[in-house]
């Protein structure tokens, strides 16, 4: 599943800047409605749409790679697909 990195790299921004950045900031700024932002941060397998990921990567100044990444779920890990040859 891929899972949104959001809080990291408002950690980030936070740190660099030396200033507080809320999800209502980012929600403002970008223009992404609030509860979708929060969804992204707090919902496991949220799917967004690409236009949020463009907005998104604007923001933090980052490139997709750097805003989500795959997690394998659980019950892949304990059941790997097997492939007949």
């Amino acid at each position: 599943m891929i899972r949104f990195r959001l809080q990291e790299l408002l950690a980030e921004k936070q740190f660099k800047e030396g200033r507080r950045v809320t999800l209502t900031e980012l929600s403002e700024t970008t223009g992404i409605n609030r509860v979708t932002i929060s969804k992204m941060v707090n919902q496991r397998g949220y799917s967004t749409v690409t236009d949020n990921l463009d907005k998104l990567c604007k923001f933090f100044n980052c490139k997709v790679g750097e805003l989500a990444e795959f997690v394998p779920d659980e019950e892949t890990q304990e059941h790997p697909v097997s492939r007949q040859t």
